[in-house]
């Protein structure tokens, strides 16, 4: 049984450059297909912030399932590259933590929801935007090194402080 350890961080804002999904639930398997792909094509990228870091951006804007970018940070000079799309990422506090490798990502995000819904955060919503999970956005930072059947990453989760 995992123990997770939290901790709220503010990040600059910054541009990603790859990938972007948007699927069901049910069609995941093709997600898992697109971040190996840009895995694969982060070396298309000549100013990439830290290759050692992907980037996995998931919205959740659709009922059934969500939009995701897989992308890497890249600096201002980067050009767009055949095929792929940008994000602008604005500057954002996160709840972040750690998910182990050999635990459920399931539970660790339902232990995220648990500490947020007990805690003086609440998720960041967009105002006017249509969110579909209790934990509306949700980005990942995968190490290059990871195990993709059984990945170790940070969870970073957009939070404000509860009015």
């Amino acid at each position: 049984m995992q123990n997770l350890q939290y901790e709220i961080v503010h990040i600059p804002a910054y541009r990603g450059i790859g990938l972007k999904w948007d699927g069901l639930y049910t069609d995941v398997s093709s997600l898992k297909e697109l971040i190996h792909t840009m895995s694969d094509r982060v070396g298309e990228l000549e100013h990439v912030v830290n290759p050692e870091v992907q980037l996995g951006l998931s919205y959740h804007l659709r009922p059934e399932g969500f939009v995701h970018y897989s992308v890497y940070e890249v600096r201002d000079e980067q050009q767009l590259p055949e095929g792929m799309v940008e994000i602008n990422v604005p500057e954002m506090t996160y709840l972040k933590t750690h998910h182990n490798k050999g635990e459920n990502i399931g539970e660790t995000y339902f232990k995220i929801h648990q500490w947020v819904k007990e805690n003086d955060y609440e998720p960041y919503k967009e105002t006017g935007i249509d969110y579909y999970d209790d934990l509306p956005i949700k980005h990942e930072r995968y190490p290059h090194d990871r195990d993709l059947k059984d990945p170790h990453f940070d969870i970073l989760i957009p939070v404000v402080k509860k009015k």
